[in-house]
């Protein structure tokens, strides 16, 4: 008789109530440093600036709610697409303890200033060599899952989950390359335009390899969980992948135009990063596509319509970026508040709804209970929304009257504004911003009630077993 296989969920478990908390200090210092932008005085030095905890800010969030939420469904979706146990539950383990001492590392270390000025990759070495063995544990780990796998068909997720595995792993390394001179302080391997080029070759990809292949991989899985309807084209999301895979490598130097970078290298990028379009538009219509017959589930379906909310995210922000690439339209946006609208809509719409619907969908499966609350779900929802297009919108307009003024002549070529003429002007949009952001922190705390509630009302194990 064949047995039953037995999957590892305390882990994932572990992973999103991780997750939830590092988002929640995210988001919580992203409206603190957002009040530090429309009033100064709440920059308290040394440690409560706002250069000192923007690092943070960002850090957690990609890191300890995205990368943290990517470990919990990676784990979670291998194991029931494979149809195999986890290679290693006790590795498993300790990769969570790992994770949660890196995350804390990280921040102590920034908070004290320790910061090599890398976007995204701020860390210095020994943070760094943390990072590198957690990631090592964790790759091991799904790849021998994989390879160990009961069913032969590998889904279009764990091709995803097998390519932020090796891409994020290959951009760390070659970025965080570095000279030490103490156990603190280090320096580049790389110099002058090189170092700029590396970075952004790595900063670029790292929102490709860390902010959309996870969500895509989690996006393919749980739409067709939620809805009860299979995607709608299985070969047109392998095609997207591939073709994602290779384009986006070579966009990272878009945010490098009018540099000392050769021409050829930024033109080179401009081209790629309007070529990606056609990919990721390709998972934005597979998601569509898939709905057919089934939208009356956006109104029926809490799960859906974060789900098509946080894909539709995903294409807007996929025209938004190519265009920024392009150069007359960067030498105008570039710089700007516009550019934090860009980022924030794929951070807190694209990623984010997205992530919130798999936790929805996962944590009373796996507690063996029913969600607390549904309209708390809705009303969480509306509220994100509502943040998060508050925010965006604020810094769209914010960027383009920014950008405007900064570039404004008189006919002797002199600027037409002071820089302080532009800085006043900008404080009724980061009223705006932080009003948005309070709204959204707002909705997380909803969110957070909610699955708490959840929790405590799911049976005991001992319960479970008596049943």
């Amino acid at each position: 008789m064949k047995q039953p296989v037995i999957y590892e969920d305390d882990v994932v478990k572990g992973f999103i109530t991780w997750s939830l908390v590092w988002g929640f200090v995210a988001v919580l210092l992203g409206v603190f440093i957002s009040l530090q932008l429309a009033w100064p005085q709440l920059n308290l030095p040394p440690y409560l600036t706002y250069g000192r905890l923007r690092p943070i800010h960002t850090n957690a969030g990609i890191y300890g709610w995205g990368i943290g939420s990517f470990m919990a469904f990676f784990i979670y979706i291998t194991q029931r697409l494979t149809k195999a146990p986890l290679w290693s539950p006790k590795l498993a383990r300790f990769q969570l303890w790992l994770f949660n001492f890196t995350i804390v590392a990280c921040a102590a270390t920034l908070l004290a200033g320790m910061n090599r000025s890398k976007e995204y990759s701020e860390h210095e070495w020994p943070v760094a060599i943390l990072v590198v063995i957690l990631w090592v544990i964790f790759s091991i780990n799904i790849i021998m899952t994989v390879i160990k796998r009961k069913e032969e068909q590998m889904y279009i997720s764990l091709w995803y989950i097998l390519a932020t595995l090796v891409g994020v792993a290959v951009l760390y390394l070659v970025n965080n390359a570095a000279i030490p001179v103490s156990l603190t302080k280090s320096y580049s391997a790389y110099a002058g335009a090189n170092d700029a080029n590396v970075e952004w070759w790595f900063g670029h990809n790292a929102v490709a390899m860390v902010l959309t292949v996870p969500p895509l991989a989690i996006f393919y899985y749980y739409l067709p969980k939620s809805t009860g309807v299979p995607i709608y084209s299985h070969k047109m999301g392998v095609i997207a992948f591939w073709s994602l895979i290779f384009m986006y490598l070579w966009t990272g130097a878009h945010h490098l135009l009018w540099t000392p970078i050769p021409d050829w290298v930024q033109t080179l990028a401009m081209a790629f990063s309007v070529m990606l379009i056609a990919p990721s538009w390709a998972s934005v219509f597979n998601g569509y596509f898939s709905m057919n017959g089934q939208w009356h589930q956006m109104r029926e379906n809490h799960l859906v319509k974060f789900l098509i909310f946080g894909i539709t995210f995903y294409g807007l922000q996929t025209l938004q970026g190519p265009s920024q690439a392009v150069r007359t339209f960067s030498a105008f946006i570039h710089y700007t508040d516009w550019v934090p609208g860009h980022v924030h809509m794929g951070t807190l719409g694209w990623v984010s709804l997205t992530l919130f619907a798999a936790i929805y969908y996962t944590l009373p499966r796996i507690y063996g209970t029913e969600i607390y609350s549904v309209p708390l779900v809705n009303l969480h929802f509306w509220l994100a929304v509502t943040g998060q297009l508050i925010f965006s919108i604020t810094m769209w307009i914010a960027g383009v009257q920014q950008a405007a003024m900064l570039n404004a002549t008189n006919p002797d070529g002199t600027l037409h504004y002071t820089f302080m003429e532009t800085l006043v002007r900008l404080y009724p949009y980061w009223h705006g911003r932080a009003a948005g952001g309070i709204i959204y922190l707002a909705s997380l705390l909803v969110f957070i009630y909610n699955i708490f509630r959840t929790i405590s009302n799911a049976p005991s194990k001992s319960q479970t077993k008596t049943a």
